[in-house]
């Protein structure tokens, strides 16, 4: 619940103005019912037409008034709800983006959609419901109760024997429910992580006629989360029944005892009218607060999660130049004994303890100087991707050290360090826009530079071909795009900042040979003075690198020029002669 203060704290002045006239509506709601008893009981009996007209208007206009002040604090309240949404849905987003390669490992990524959407929505209802309902309902009650003890204390007195037990029972269950709907969020990430997986492999369910298999194993969590749910909110509803059925036997007592009071003379009839329509207000105290205590378990369940994320600390630690700098020498970009385990020893900040995993790389080192290519091959799995995923500082390195331009990558802001590169990943991402937005994405590049990038990463062609060339809208992960011109096109974005190095990590799977071999002239050619590091799985697109780092389970099994490796290094040898056709 700290997380929904603290946001709401943003917009004092707001929020006081809302609460300030709920309390206001909720006061003149409160006065309605004496002034009905005041004309029922003083003015009717005069006789006289014209002050019952008048008190009548006075309570009309009461009305009118209480209407207004009630309508104008909600549409505050919601207001302001929203944009507390809005800044806890920019700060998670804006942390998200920031998060280490590990943390966000750890969270998973269905579980951040769940928190943006599901728990940022459970955080803006309890916004809404503590600018409204914690004024309103608390008020409703206490100024029930305090004008109906003024009213007939020996009436009042049968609401207020009720409601010790009503308050413990509602504060009893909300206090069960708060865990109940934690494990219904920690569900719902299952569900969105099932469903994310099967729309994003469509094809392949449909390839494999897995489609009722899949559905099949959907049933099973949404089963799961359907249970956690239906168990949270038959918790706390409880309170509800309970409540009603107390509430309806003191009214009962209230007409009873009433009733015979004013055959007694005791009371007036106008004020066994005005007490039954306060202890109605009393009773949707009782519920609101019912509701109140329901609504804060779920947001508070939900605003822990966000929390969690928001607060997390970076386990990216910057170190100061001066503490990890050291001569740059020869090398422009320097792995010494670099070893790397993802998830070793890690909490999953989603409630998940990862096992200890063996090393993706293990005492790892190179050097390449500016201007330079380094092509990496290995097989599936050898460590690969996870060298640029250090280059870039998406993880910390287990042990050794990465620089670049001869400083530890740790004493780089991360920005800093990442506009030096242009980059290419193995699962990259065409984005719902132009093409030519996706190739400049939002950097400062000149036209002549997009021309270029799309000249030199073999794009012309095809993007000439359409009818709106640059200006052609790319669908959603690039849908209404083949294979081989998405990764022409992340090319091109990559080239396009002219960086300074140039990482291509299996970016040319999807061409032909020929496309292939043109790209990488054009590169050679064109951007010669980036130092270029390419990763693939095919010889023929490394072997001109100046050197070749040779990969397998994590460890280096060669390192040197094409040349070098065919006479030293039997795993290159042996995977050349393979896709060359020499070996059958």
């Amino acid at each position: 619940m700290k997380l929904i203060f603290r946001y709401l704290g943003r917009y004092k002045r707001l929020v006081v103005i809302a609460m300030v006239m709920k309390l206001a509506g909720t006061v003149v709601e409160l006065l309605l019912p004496t002034i009905f008893e005041h004309i029922i009981d003083k003015v009717v009996p005069e006789g006289k037409m014209l002050p019952v007209v008048l008190w009548g208007l006075g309570m009309f206009l009461t009305a009118i008034l209480c209407r207004e002040l009630n309508v104008r604090a909600n549409r505050r309240a919601i207001d302001n709800a929203h944009r507390v949404s809005y800044d806890v849905r920019q700060d998670l987003f804006r942390k998200t983006v920031n998060l280490s390669g590990a943390q966000f490992d750890a969270f998973g990524l269905p579980s951040i959609i769940s928190r943006m959407t599901s728990d940022s929505y459970n955080v803006q209802s309890a916004a809404q419901q503590l600018q409204l309902m914690c004024i309103r309902a608390p008020m409703m009650l206490v100024g029930g109760i305090l004008v109906s003890l003024w009213m007939d204390a020996s009436l009042a007195l049968i609401m207020v024997l009720m409601l010790p037990l009503l308050l413990v029972i509602i504060l009893g269950v909300s206090a069960k429910g708060l865990p109940l709907y934690a494990r219904v969020q920690q569900k719902l990430d299952a569900v969105v992580r099932v469903m994310r997986e099967n729309i994003t492999g469509i094809r392949v369910v449909k390839a494999l006629s897995k489609a009722d298999y899949e559905t099949r194993r959907f049933a099973g969590v949404n089963e799961d989360m359907t249970k956690s749910d239906i168990k949270a909110t038959t918790v706390m509803a409880i309170p509800g029944p309970f409540m009603q059925m107390c509430l309806n036997i003191g009214l009962a007592l209230v007409v009873i005892i009433g009733a015979q009071r004013v055959n007694g003379g005791q009371m007036e009839p106008g004020v066994i009218l005005a007490f039954l329509t306060y202890f109605n207000m009393v009773t949707m105290g009782i519920m609101g607060l019912s509701r109140i205590f329901m609504t804060m378990s779920k947001a508070s369940a939900s605003a822990n999660r966000i929390d969690t994320v928001i607060e997390a600390d970076t386990d990216l630690e910057a170190l100061p130049e001066e503490a990890a700098s050291k001569p740059s020498g020869e090398g422009f970009i320097r792995f010494e004994n670099v070893s790397f385990s993802y998830g070793e020893d890690s909490e999953d900040k989603s409630g998940f303890v990862g096992e200890s995993r063996e090393r993706a790389l293990s005492d790892i080192s190179f050097t390449v100087k500016k201007g330079e290519s380094l092509g990496i091959i290995g097989p599936t799995g050898c460590g690969k991707t996870t060298v640029i995923n250090l280059l870039m500082r998406f993880y910390d390195v287990s042990s050794g050290g990465v620089f670049v331009d001869g400083r530890d990558v740790r004493t780089y802001e991360k920005d800093e360090l990442r506009r030096r590169f242009g980059t290419v990943f193995q699962n990259d991402m065409v984005f719902r826009d132009t093409l030519r937005e996706n190739i400049s994405f939002g950097r400062s590049v000149t036209e002549e530079n997009i021309l270029e990038a799309v000249r030199d990463a073999q794009a012309s062609e095809f993007i000439a071909g359409l009818p709106d060339g640059l200006e052609h809208e790319a669908a959603i992960k690039g849908a209404n795009l083949s294979g081989g011109q998405k990764q022409r096109i992340f090319v091109a974005r990559a080239l396009a900042a002219r960086p300074e190095i140039l990482v291509l990590d299996d970016s040319s799977s999807a061409l032909d040979y020929k496309t292939d071999a043109a790209m990488r002239r054009a590169i050679a050619e064109n951007h010669g003075d980036s130092t270029t590091i390419m990763i693939a799985q095919r010889v023929s697109s490394v072997m001109n690198m100046t050197r070749i780092l040779v990969l397998d389970n994590g460890k280096c099994v060669g390192y040197g020029t094409h040349e070098e490796l065919m006479e030293n290094c039997p795993a290159y040898r042996e995977t050349f002669k393979v896709q060359m056709g020499e070996i059958a």
